[in-house]
């Protein structure tokens, strides 16, 4: 089990830099960043957590910008995009992007991708709601026959590009790890079409259970888990009933204007401590 910090970095909180080194320095072992192009004013989408939309969510830096900083200044940090709107994205600057980061990385880069919750802010970028978990497939798709192939090419309904190459490549074989946003039928299927990961938000562990049951009876692979967010409770991360998990990130919100950082080292060990108790089980099918 490894655990991370999750977190929006903003133009008025602590620098790209300097949080980068902070995780690393204090063992920590990713830096999950979240992306929102921008938020429309109309706030016709309610926030999904309920209430009003957090201030953090109108200021965010670009995720693979930021990412590309990280790499730079880090060496051993897993490097995740929680999550890249790719409903939103143009799939083959985004294969370019990630595999640049990858690159920068040394194979430190985890795509993270979701169908986004603004509708909004999706309909800006000419993305029909209706459709996007069509679009998001495609999309994936393009990108892995980019960074596999070459030359590449890929004809779909949403994505439609002739014979093309693609370089840099990513490091890691056959690419990096793709984990998949969402809860629901349709995001348990998307995790086993594209043999992928999950990355989930801290819900109830009975729900993750039940989650995790589908995965468990449809998945023909093992399925990494990323909670983001989760509470800071070494309980809850080690709890028998999801204990296939294999990423943990603490949603840390850094204080404005400063080189703070609210995470502990103490904090972490003690997760570390028991969750070092527990054996990842496999998340595929008995044969």
């Amino acid at each position: 089990m490894k655990f991370g910090i999750s977190t929006f970095v903003n133009d008025d909180s602590i620098d790209t830099v300097s949080l980068a080194r902070a995780i690393e320095e204090r063992g920590f072992d990713s830096l999950t960043i979240a992306e929102h192009t921008h938020i429309p004013a109309s706030r016709e989408t309610p926030y999904p957590l309920g209430g009003e939309l957090p201030s953090i969510y109108y200021r965010t830096l670009d995720p693979f910008v930021t990412l590309a900083a990280a790499a730079a200044v880090t060496s051993n940090i897993e490097l995740i995009t929680g999550i890249a709107l790719l409903i939103q994205r143009d799939p083959i600057i985004t294969a370019k992007e990630a595999a640049s980061i990858d690159l920068i990385s040394n194979g430190r880069f985890v795509f993270g991708v979701g169908a986004g919750w603004n509708i909004e802010e999706l309909r800006h970028h000419g993305t029909d709601p209706k459709t996007r978990g069509a679009l998001l497939d495609e999309r994936i798709e393009a990108i892995k026959a980019l960074w596999t192939n070459e030359p590449a090419e890929y004809h779909g309904k949403y994505v439609d590009f002739e014979s093309s190459y693609l370089r840099p490549k990513p490091v890691q074989k056959p690419h990096p790890p793709i984990v998949i946003g969402g809860d629901s039928d349709a995001t348990v299927k998307r995790v086993i079409r594209h043999e992928a990961g999950w990355i989930s938000n801290p819900f109830p562990i009975d729900h993750l259970k039940r989650r995790i049951d589908q995965l468990r009876a449809g998945a023909g692979h093992d399925v990494p888990l990323t909670t983001f967010g989760t509470p800071i409770d070494p309980e809850y991360c080690v709890d028998s009933r999801t204990s296939v998990t294999d990423r943990r990130t603490c949603c840390c919100r850094p204080s404005r204007m400063t080189n703070r950082c609210d995470f502990s080292t103490n904090t972490r060990n003690r997760s570390r401590n028991i969750a070092a108790k527990k054996i990842r089980l496999p998340m595929s099918r008995t044969p």
